[in-house]
C-alpha cells in the first residue's frame, strides 16, 4: 500500500462526502446484522424456518464485507492511497 508522501487536505465539502458515506455504510452493516439476529430469533422459535433463513443468514456477510469494501475503496480514493 502506498500512502501520500505531503499532507493531505480535504474541504469541508469532501469531509461531508466522506461522513455521509460512513453514515451510510454504518446503517447498512447495522441493518444486515438486524437480519442476522432477526433470523436466529424466528430460528429459535420456530425451527422448522431453517431452510428458508438459513439463505438470509448465509447473504449478510458477504453484503457486510461488500459495504465496507466499497467504503474503504472511497477512503482510499479520497486520501490517495494506492494498493499493490
Amino acid at each position: 500500500m502506498v500512502t501520500p508522501n505531503s499532507s493531505v487536505t480535504l474541504s469541508p465539502q469532501q469531509i461531508e462526502e466522506l461522513n455521509q458515506k460512513l453514515s451510510k455504510m454504518r446503517h447498512d452493516i447495522n441493518n444486515h446484522l438486524s437480519l442476522i439476529v432477526f433470523a436466529v430469533e424466528v430460528l429459535r422459535s420456530k425451527p422448522e424456518m431453517l431452510e428458508r433463513m438459513s439463505t438470509t443468514l448465509a447473504d449478510q456477510p458477504q453484503k457486510i464485507t461488500a459495504d465496507l469494501s466499497k467504503f474503504s475503496a472511497e477512503f482510499e480514493q479520497t486520501f490517495g492511497i494506492i494498493r499493490n
